[in-house]
């Protein structure tokens, strides 16, 4: 197949008025499965996760997760949605080999929650309202491996391999409202939007939103209508789109693509379309069914979903301070600029921060650390920030034997490698590896007696008036301390000593 001819980005915004709809699907962090007691351990061995109900044996009957259901219930919440006072699950029939029912138990006509919106701000501090049209409750298929082949999909693959673990476990289906007026920002506001709602979830709880392990994925639907027509377009779907910076490329790209599909006098092709990471292209993936292909029909083996008024209200009461508020918050309580907020934010080291000043340390020292030293190391490994194996209760200890002279920056900065290396906490470091600032007067005397004796013109310099010059005697006593003498109390010494 020849690639597709594509064009300019600028020119498509020009001649073409995109429109967005984004489904996310988030898996819920429950203990059990959405309808079984099978475990949700993520990275289990496979096949080991499963039982007779989510496998879909003969006569095995399906039981409703409440966990998931209030978890399903506070997301609605949370995105200004209604909450349905009554519903029903239905089977989404079709069939693929990581769906051993050969049906998905899902909510169709009757969602948990309708009809909220999200707001979402943009780098420039734009605000867009993205409207959310339902948020669901679903179970997750199973996990196929394409073995063989150039492309691990299931054309070319020499065979396959099936993992029901992840069938059955809680989703939830979170659907926008066409997102119309985006223009040029089309894939800007499809980032941020993905990203606050992340940060939303993470917020309340249910979910890790590990979006390098599936447990939120992202379709995309665009479509182009020609500028000022009001005419919708078909619409594309790529799916499974599995992190922020390839949700962007993925709408940029399929306006550019769309736009080469109609400059052709073609017609657009309703699809589902798969995005290439090394590339940041989609390609075809299937024709896109329509409702009536699932053959929906309420699910007869589960009762209704009919959740109380005062149960809605109560877990109205459980929603944290969302992610925005809390921002404003600590922007405030900081002093930050926007653009030291924005940099915290985008580094991933925002709740880092917080979790170092709410062990003890102050805010400006937990920022330093957080997004320098400690942000060098992370990319140096290769992993996120958060997952550098040190807790911000250790970077406060660091912080505090600083604060209180027991530590120079250079040490702190040892104890922390050492920390980082799995040698313990922080005061373990320091007695293992004999960090302590050296702070003894008798040692010290010693050191810097005998560098002013190394040294005599600088030390008649000093004794001269010229003060500045005994930073060459504290760079040797620090040298020969291998950095552990207390700089400050060296330098007063060399002055005592000079007879200053």
């Amino acid at each position: 197949m020849s690639a597709p001819t594509l064009v300019d980005f600028d020119d498509v915004v020009d001649r073409y008025d995109p429109v967005l709809g984004l489904e996310v699907h988030v898996e819920l962090s429950t203990n059990t499965k959405m309808f079984c007691g099978c475990p949700t351990t993520f990275g289990a061995e496979p096949n080991t996760q499963v039982c007779p109900t989510c496998l879909g044996l003969p006569g095995s009957l399906p039981v409703v997760n409440r966990a998931a259901v209030e978890a399903a219930i506070r997301i609605g919440l949370a995105l200004n949605c209604d909450i349905a006072p009554w519903g029903r699950f239905a089977r989404k029939n079709y069939f693929y080999p990581d769906m051993p029912k050969n049906f998905q138990t899902s909510q169709y006509d009757e969602p948990i929650a309708v009809n909220g919106h999200l707001d979402v701000t943009l780098e420039d501090g734009t605000v867009v309202r993205v409207g959310i049209e339902r948020a669901h409750m679903e179970e997750d298929t199973g996990k196929s491996l394409h073995v063989g082949g150039a492309t691990g999909r299931i054309h070319g693959a020499e065979y396959s391999l099936l993992d029901y673990n992840r069938a059955g476990v809680p989703l939830i289906e979170i659907v926008t409202k066409m997102i119309p007026d985006t223009g040029a920002r089309a894939p800007e506001v499809a980032r941020a939007y993905v990203t606050a709602l992340r940060d939303l979830i993470r917020s309340l709880g249910v979910s890790d939103v590990r979006m390098d392990q599936g447990s939120m994925r992202c379709d995309v639907n665009l479509s182009l209508s020609p500028k000022g027509s009001g005419i919708l377009g078909t619409r594309s779907e790529t799916k499974n789109v599995n992190s922020l910076r390839s949700v962007e490329r993925a709408v940029r790209y399929e306006m550019t693509r769309h736009a080469g599909v109609l400059d052709a006098g073609e017609k657009v092709v309703q699809e589902t379309r798969h995005f290439q990471e090394d590339t940041a292209t989609t390609r075809s993936g299937r024709i896109k069914e329509t409702s009536e292909d699932y053959r929906y029909f309420p699910e007869p083996d589960l009762v209704p979903i009919a959740p109380s008024p005062e149960w809605v209200e109560e877990l109205r009461g459980t929603l944290p301070e969302l992610p925005w508020e809390r921002r404003a918050r600590i922007q405030q309580e900081w002093q930050l600029s926007d653009a030291e907020l924005r940099d915290l934010v985008n580094a991933g080291a925002l709740d880092l921060v917080a979790a170092t000043v709410e062990a003890g340390a102050p805010s400006g020292e937990a920022r330093s650390w957080w997004v320098s030293y400690l942000a060098q190391q992370a990319n140096t490994r290769g992993v996120a920030l958060d997952e550098l194996p040190i807790t911000p209760a250790q970077v406060a200890r660091v912080i505090e034997l600083v604060s209180s002279g027991e530590l120079n920056n250079k040490l702190a900065r040892q104890v922390v490698d050492g920390v980082l290396a799995g040698e313990g906490e922080p005061d373990e470091v320091v007695a293992g590896r004999g960090l302590a600032v050296v702070s003894d007067d008798g040692a010290l005397i010693a050191a810097v007696d005998e560098a002013l004796a190394a040294q005599p013109d600088v030390a008649e310099k000093i004794r001269g008036g010229k003060v500045a010059a005994a930073g060459a005697i504290v760079g040797a006593v620090m040298k020969a301390t291998r950095g552990q003498a207390d700089a400050k109390r060296v330098r007063e010494l060399i002055i005592e000593r000079c007879g200053g």
